[in-house]
């Protein structure tokens, strides 16, 4: 064959275009990715929408309703781009990724921010409805103290309330100013009596006053009180919550964590990328190098297209992007496989291209259709996290097909075209020797490999023996003691507290001792972290003042994770469906791809595979979360 060059000059310019625009926009594109919580540090809360009163219903509109007032607390932490959303079953979920104050966070999300006004008896004098809306300001006094400052919607009302109070003896002529103010639960009687009282401030009233402007002064001394004075002027402007939220979960990174966490990911994709293209060029050469270039536009491109949907990248999101290299890897070796088969019995390289492309085709879009399933499944019934790994992976399917499959073939096409590697079959990783004519009849069933030398059928029952011993090993451990269940299904709290290295795990034991938040294990992961583990949600008030204690203590603040009975109970739910309706997927296409009598073995291999990694996981007590869902079916 005729060499041309031009197609070796078109494939040259190819890849120094797209090396361009990779090498240009690559910067820009990383800046622009939205990392998640996991990655940077921040704070995740569920929560589930009551009813303030009974007998009233949650509808759309105090969902609504809700979603904006928690949008515009969210303002007042100045965090950049927040995530609100409304979710089935009466229930907000709010993402605030690189929140620096997560305790401040947590207080301004959760708190009601009804203001009342009342006498020392508890009666109600005045509500939020006799303020003006937006009217509420931080200001300073006279000795240049902060305060809040409020506008009245009536000043004969505010002047007769006061007028009646004046006329009450010293000790009762109190206007006591509260914030979310629980009737029954709360009193001016008891609280009084208290170092920290939950009222903000009980001035005396000695004459009448005829104001709209209300001053709230006394309570809020240094940085600290600032910072509380801003904060209510804020959250009264925002208005109050509708409703009362209840914390069914939540989750909260330091960015310590956060920085650790995405330099460890990165670091470990990297050498893992690195690996595969180290393996693609010495196995396969030339088709190698071709796989390097699309791979390494498959995650540029990939890359690209989480950004134009705004997606958030977290650490299932970049073992989802790692798991696609694999795809499109294996994309390229069925392929590249079957160039090589095609040679050895002896065709032409141009025949062996087209004939491998034709048939490796349909199997490449097999795999990536079954991937596919069990990532829509994963995304229909996942968690956030979760669906943040099935988008990915979703993305990754897409992409990999593109780049492995159609940009593959277009550099191949290239190459093969360009006839001057027709007599460097060395550069596919094809000895001449090891060829055949194709006037020897050869087919492809008849060629050697190194791996003829190993009879696995010989052995068959060696391995069905190693499957079934280690299977009922499982069963055994299972039926005794049961999953290492983590407390995505149990419920509970867990801290992930890191340490210095002088600290032991009795240390830490002995600190939540003192705190008197025992855990029913504690354990170390790593050199520098300890885990402790609660049966039952420790409540936020302990969540915070854990958070606090360490952040102080260790200079960094633990990674604390929360789920209640009601979402674990969901979560283990929805993990059985997951599995269950990936595996009715797969044997419907399979079926249908290709007969019954496939799709049934199949799925039992896929079965087996998965109680096999079930009864591992039992035998060696390994935690179960669910990522471990996510990674079954993929």
């Amino acid at each position: 064959m005729k060499v041309k060059y031009s197609r070796f000059i078109i494939a040259l310019l190819l890849i120094i275009g797209l090396g361009t625009v990779i090498s240009l926009t690559t910067k820009d594109m990383l800046d622009d990715v939205n990392l998640g919580l996991d990655l940077q540090g921040g704070f995740e809360v569920l929560y589930q929408v009551e009813p303030i009163n009974d007998g009233d219903t949650i509808d759309e509109t105090a969902m609504r309703a809700t979603a904006n007032t928690l949008d515009s607390r969210v303002n007042i932490l100045g965090v950049s781009e927040p995530s609100i959303q409304i979710e089935d079953g009466n229930r907000v979920r709010v993402q605030l990724a690189g929140v620096t104050d997560q305790t401040e966070a947590r207080e301004l999300l959760s708190t009601q921010a009804e203001l009342t006004i009342r006498d020392v008896n508890d009666e109600l004098l005045l509500s939020g409805a006799d303020l003006v809306e937006g009217g509420a300001s931080q200001n300073f006094d006279d000795m240049n103290q902060p305060m809040v400052s409020l506008e009245l919607r009536d000043a004969g009302k505010f002047r007769d309330i006061t007028a009646e109070i004046s006329e009450r003896p010293p000790g009762e002529n109190l206007m006591v100013i509260w914030m979310d103010f629980e009737e029954g639960v709360d009193s001016f009687e008891q609280e009084v009596e208290s170092s920290d009282p939950k009222f903000i401030s009980a001035p005396s009233v000695s004459q009448p006053i005829n104001s709209r402007e209300v001053m709230i002064s006394g309570g809020f001394q240094g940085e600290e009180g600032l910072q509380r004075a801003q904060n209510i002027a804020a959250l009264l402007n925002a208005g109050s919550l509708p409703v009362h939220l209840e914390e069914i979960y939540s989750t909260s990174v330091g960015a310590q964590f956060g920085e650790q966490a995405l330099h460890e990911t990165v670091t470990a994709g990297l050498i893992g990328v690195a690996l595969v293209f180290l393996f693609m060029l010495v196995f396969y050469r030339l088709p190698g190098l071709i796989a390097v270039i699309t791979l390494t536009v498959y995650i540029y491109v990939t890359l690209q297209g989480f950004n134009l949907i705004s997606g958030v990248l977290t650490l299932p999101g970049i073992a989802a992007l790692i798991l696609g290299v694999g795809m499109a890897v294996d994309a390229n070796i069925i392929l590249y496989e079957r160039i090589k088969d095609e040679l050895r019995i002896g065709r032409k390289l141009k025949q062996a291209y087209q004939k491998a492309a034709s048939q490796s085709i349909w199997t490449i879009f097999d795999a990536n259709l079954t991937t596919l399933i069990g990532a829509i499944v994963l995304f229909i019934f996942g968690t956030s996290s979760v669906k943040g790994f099935a988008t990915m992976l979703i993305l990754s399917i897409l992409m990999s097909f593109l780049t492995a499959v159609f940009l593959t073939r277009v550099f191949m096409n290239l190459a093969v075209n360009s006839g001057m590697f027709d007599n460097k079959l060395w550069l596919f990783n094809v000895k001449e020797k090891d060829r055949y004519s194709l006037s020897d009849g050869k087919d492809i069933e008849d060629l050697t490999t190194p791996y003829d030398k190993f009879n696995f059928v010989k052995y068959s029952k060696f391995f069905f023996g190693f499957s079934i011993v280690t299977i009922t090993v499982g069963i055994v451990f299972l039926s005794i003691f049961q999953l290492n269940l983590g407390i995505d299904f149990t419920s509970g709290t867990r801290a992930d507290i890191p340490i210095t290295e002088e600290t032991t795990v009795d240390d830490v034991e002995e600190e939540l001792v003192a705190l008197d938040l025992m855990p029913s294990s504690i354990t170390t992961s790593g050199d520098n972290l300890v885990v402790a583990r609660y049966g039952e949600d420790i409540g936020q008030q302990n969540s915070t003042m854990l958070h606090d204690h360490f952040d102080e203590l260790y200079g960094s603040p633990p990674m604390i994770s929360t789920v209640s009975p009601t979402v674990g109970e969901e979560l283990a739910k929805n993990a059985v469906y997951a599995l269950i309706f990936a595996a009715i997927g797969i044997v419907l296409y399979v079926a249908v791809r290709f007969e019954w009598r496939m799709a049934l073995p199949t799925v039992i291999a896929l079965m087996h595979d998965v109680f096999f990694m079930i009864a591992i996981f039992s035998v060696f007590r390994l935690e179960v979360e669910i990522t471990f869902i996510a990674a079954v079916l993929t």
